[in-house]
């Protein structure tokens, strides 16, 4: 990051430095006298390699803005590459302003012109000669061409390629679930969960077998409570194989993971088995169904129905009882 800062560095002190210069060479040469004035209107080569040189390294910049964006590199580097772009080009312009586009001020008297077959056509043919000896004051128009072309191109991609971080629309994704009728739970390593293997009190995340981990709906938190003390509706008796419950893990207030378990130890005294998001303290009492006793989420958990397999392992009975993530989701549906 500092060799990139220093590279920065550097490159600023160069664009000034040739700002300065092209500022100086034109105003040095100005004439303010009376009369005609003639002067070479050409343009500078060192100025036309000097604007061909700073709108190819803003292409470059540009092009580095594109890399870092699409391997997500870091974002301090984003930032660099795109200000690097944007400043040579800029620099580009007024060089190209102040030192290649001719700017020429003329002051003379104003001839009588006369048609050329009024016997004028000497005069006539030494002012169209001094016109196109002017010519338009560009040598290199080709490499100054091809040279701004490549700069917007990469500059209109630098432009384009963040439109990607928009993403997709999320209404059909918060819908969708992986969890159906004997899909097995397994941990982070892929394995299969037994369900001999849960002790009364214990937690752990699982996951939807074949999801992709990263899936919103793919993972569920796993907890094992005695049966007695379930209070879970009556259309869901059978969901708790066991006192082995599973809910979501993404919390019904903005989505974070709910990854706490909150675990009585003196029962008489303290409050039940509780799931808890560690973001702003929603809490959901695994006893009666993830219902929220405690901070902003605005709805339960939903809840998938467990069963136990031939082999011993947790499988998913059905699909989740809900929609998963904020509940908020749906809020322009109602």
């Amino acid at each position: 990051m500092r060799a990139a800062r220093a590279i920065g560095g550097r490159l600023w002190r160069w664009i000034v430095a040739i700002l300065l210069l092209a500022v100086r060479r034109r105003g040095g040469g100005r004439q303010h006298e009376e009369g005609l004035v003639e002067r070479d209107v050409g343009a500078s080569r060192r100025a036309e390699l000097a604007v061909a040189g700073l709108l190819g390294l803003a292409a470059l910049a540009a092009v580095g803005f594109v890399v870092a964006y699409v391997t997500s590199l870091d974002t301090q580097l984003l930032g660099l590459g795109i200000g690097l772009a944007l400043l040579l080009g800029a620099g580009a312009a007024v060089v190209a302003a102040k030192a290649v586009v001719v700017q020429e001020q003329r002051i003379e008297e104003r001839p009588s012109f006369t048609h050329p077959d009024g016997g004028d056509s000497d005069e006539a043919a030494e002012l169209d000669q001094a016109i196109r000896a002017g010519g338009d004051g560009i040598t290199r128009r080709r490499l100054l061409g091809t040279a701004a072309g490549a700069a917007g191109v990469a500059l209109g991609a630098a432009a384009v390629v963040p439109i990607a971080s928009l993403g997709p629309a999320v209404d059909d994704r918060l819908r969708q679930s992986p969890w159906r009728a004997g899909i097995r739970l397994v941990d982070e390593n892929g394995r299969p969960v037994p369900a001999a293997d849960l002790e009364s009190g214990s937690f752990l995340t699982a996951f939807a077998e074949g999801a992709s981990f990263r899936e919103l709906a793919a993972a569920v938190v796993v907890v094992r409570v005695d049966p007695a003390d379930l209070e879970l509706p009556a259309d869901r008796g059978d969901w708790a194989p066991r006192g082995i419950l599973a809910y979501s893990k993404a919390c019904t207030h903005a989505g974070c993971a709910v990854n706490l378990f909150r675990k009585p130890l003196y029962p008489p005294r303290t409050p039940g088995p509780a799931l808890v998001c560690p973001c702003h303290y929603s809490t959901f009492d695994v006893l009666r169904a993830a219902k929220v006793t405690f901070g902003p989420a605005g709805r339960p958990l939903p809840q998938l129905p467990l069963a136990i397999d031939s082999r011993g392992n947790l499988v998913a009975a059905g699909g989740l009882s809900g929609n998963v993530g904020p509940a908020w989701s749906g809020v322009r549906e109602s």
